[in-house]
Order: structure tokens, then sequence, then C-alpha cells
């Protein structure tokens, strides 16, 4: 059995994404991931076919700027010329496609033309319309101020004013119907909700039928450098700085250094997209590159991090306090739920972290409650979200 995994966006599509591929392959499946080209060495070191689709998107956050409207319509009709030409060719001889995260506009339309089942998974509960959490703030046509139904309805109007009319042309050119709403074409109403049960619970009542399976968490058995587990013994835990795929300011290292050095600590900083380093060569810190943070995580004090939903749900099963410092979408989300539960602090939002912020932050996720709290999280989060969500895939294949 052959399956189509889709994503278009950053790591933290990417990585969960390539979690469910891996166990699918474990099953016995053959698995084609689509996602942007800045992934193609991530993929293919799991061993697992890459589809490119799109620009690279590291480029795109480095240069955009605000579009014009012409330069908008002319981007929107882009995407979706890219997604069908990658995603209808990969498609072929699939038994199931899988639309993983937001922005799967061809991914549905496909799979109704070849006559397969399509599956939608998300990767946060808000990002799903509800009645109970208020949609991502984007800034585009959502009024934030109004009750969380209007928000939802006028989300809803966003996805046809941006989408509705490029996906109907290319519908109307493969001789299928138009469609009227877009967000619940995507979504479906049986969409699966890849995020941890007590991390991120999907609220009931609700319209839809959410299948909760836990997060896509990647089983991932690379050892750490010698370097970095030479590091690591040389002292206390360290706390770790890492932004992932945002496009943080530079100054954020010597920030991230200052307040850890204030505080009496040693700092890991991961370089990621914004290529991070160190400012001077004292040996109480540590630049690293791509690194399992599973193996990494339940040996440091803090995680500093942005939000993604993988990283938030792999620092919470290593028992490890957390400062989340969120940029955008549902990393929001993430931030105020790691300080509902009482396992970390959530940053002022959209602000970007100064020594003082940080200093502050981690003053006061490092104390006993929170860390017992964090420590007595950990065995609740589900490490099998990934199985289980390929097990049901394989199931729908074979119908």
């Amino acid at each position: 059995m052959r399956v189509l995994l889709s994503t278009i966006g950053s790591r933290g599509e990417v990585q969960p994404t390539l979690a469910l591929g891996v166990e699918l392959v474990a099953l016995g499946a053959e698995v084609r991931v689509c996602a942007p080209p800045d992934f193609r060495e991530l993929i293919a070191g799991f061993g697992l076919p890459f589809v490119p689709v799109g620009p690279e998107v590291r480029k795109v956050d480095q240069t955009r700027g605000l579009p014009t409207p012409e330069e908008r319509r002319a981007m929107i009709r882009g995407t979706v010329e890219d997604q069908f030409d990658a995603l209808g060719p990969a498609a072929r001889g699939c038994a199931v496609v899988v639309g993983c995260g937001a922005l799967q506009i061809a991914a549905h339309t496909i799979a109704d033309q070849l006559g397969i089942p399509y599956v939608y998974a998300a990767f946060a509960a808000n990002t799903l319309p509800s009645d109970h959490l208020a949609p991502p703030p984007l800034g585009l046509g959502v009024d934030t101020t109004a009750d969380i139904p209007t928000q939802w309805q006028q989300d809803a109007q966003r996805w046809n004013d941006v989408w509705l009319e490029a996906l109907n042309l290319h519908r109307e050119q493969a001789g299928s119907e138009p469609i009227t709403d877009v967000q619940p074409y995507i979504f479906t109403d049986h969409p699966w909700l890849a995020a941890d049960p007590v991390l991120g619970p999907w609220p009931t009542p609700s319209a839809l039928n959410v299948w909760q399976p836990g997060a896509w968490l990647a089983h991932d058995e690379r050892p750490l450098s010698r370097e970095l587990q030479d590091f690591l013994s040389a002292g206390d835990p360290p706390i770790y700085f890492g932004f992932g795929s945002m496009q943080v300011a530079p100054e954020t290292a010597r920030a991230a250094i200052d307040a850890a050095r204030a505080l009496g600590r040693r700092a890991i900083i991961l370089r990621g997209w914004a290529e991070l380093g160190l400012v001077d060569d004292a040996p109480d810190c540590l630049a690293v590159g791509e690194v399992n943070h599973r193996a990494l995580f339940p040996r440091v004090a803090a995680a500093v991090h942005h939000g993604g939903a993988g990283t938030t749900a792999t620092v919470a099963s290593a028992g490890a306090p957390q400062v989340v410092v969120p940029q955008r979408f549902d990393q929001f989300y993430w931030a105020q739920r790691v300080e509902d539960l009482g396992i970390g602090v959530a940053h002022a939002a959209g602000q970007q972290p100064t020594t003082d912020s940080l200093t502050d932050a981690l003053r006061r996720v490092l104390t006993p409650e929170i860390g017992d709290r964090a420590r007595s999280i950990a065995p609740t989060v589900r490490a099998d979200g990934a199985v289980q969500a390929a097990k049901r895939v394989v199931e729908l294949g074979t119908r």
C-alpha cells in the first residue's frame, strides 16, 4: 500500500508528518512525503522518498515584506498551482492522501479525483473550528474582539477570499464541480488532531467528529554528538534555547546567554534558521545544529523555545520546565496551555525576547513547584500518537 503525506509549512508541520511516515513504513506501507524543498535532507535522512513542493520556506520568510494586491494574487495562484503540479503526480498509485497542517489546498481535490480516502490532520486544537477556541490570530479579516463563532465565520470567509477562485479554477480544469466553502472542504467534518489530549485537548461538545490519537513524535534513535555529551557531563544541567524555523533577531543569542549567566546557568543554543551562535569562547555555552530533542530534553534544566506543537510536546514528555516565546499561528495557544497546566511560563506574546524578559521568565520557571508539575505531567503525554494514526491510515487504505 502506498500513502502520500503532504505538508506545506515549517519544521513544525514537517516533523510530525515525518513521524507518521516512519510509523507507516514500519507497518509495511510505502510512503511519499510532499514538503517544501528545505526539508529534502531531513526527510531523506529517515529513508523516505521526497517530493518537493513550492519554493523554499526559509527564503520566503527571509525576503517577504508586505506584498501589493497584485503580488498577493500572483502568490496565491502560484501556491495552488505548485501544489497541484507536485501532489497530482505524487498521488498516483496511492491508496490514501493525508494532508498535514494548514494550506492543504490541493490534497482533498486530488484524492477525490483519484477516488481514494483523504484525511486532514491538524496539530493544535485552536486551528480547527470550535465554539470554545478562537482561531489563530493572523490579522487578516478576523475581528479578535468578536465572539468565537463570529471569529470562525470571518475566518471561513477569509479562506474563501484567498483560495476559492484559484482552487475552483483547477477543479474546473480537471472536470470537477466547484466548491463553495474552502475551509470545511479542506478540514472535512472528521479531521484528526495530532496533539496530546492532556497538553491540548479537543473541546467538546463539537460539530466536528475529531479523532485525537496524540501528538506525532518521531521515534528518533540518533545519538547526541560527542561534543554535546561532553558538555552535558561537564556541569549542572544547562538551559536550552531553540527557536527552530522562526526568524528571531540575531541579538536573541546574546539575550539568551546573558539571561542564563545572570542565573548562574550554562546554555545550549540551537542555531536554527536564524543562525544563532555564541557570543564568546567561554566554556559555559555550546551552539548546536540538528539534534535529537528526545535525547536532549531530559538532560536540561529548562527549555526556552518558540512554542511549536512538536517541541512543546517533546519538552513536556521529557519532564522539563519550559518557557514559550510565541511568534505566530498556534504558538500563542501552546504558550497559554503551558502556563495553564503549570509546566512552564508564557513569554509576552509576539515580543522579541530580551535579556531582562528571559531572565524574568527563567527565574519564574526554575522553581520547585513548576519542576515538580512538569515531571508529574511527563508520564501522561502519549508517545504512541503516530503509531495509532499509522494503523488507522492502513485501515483506510485497505478497505
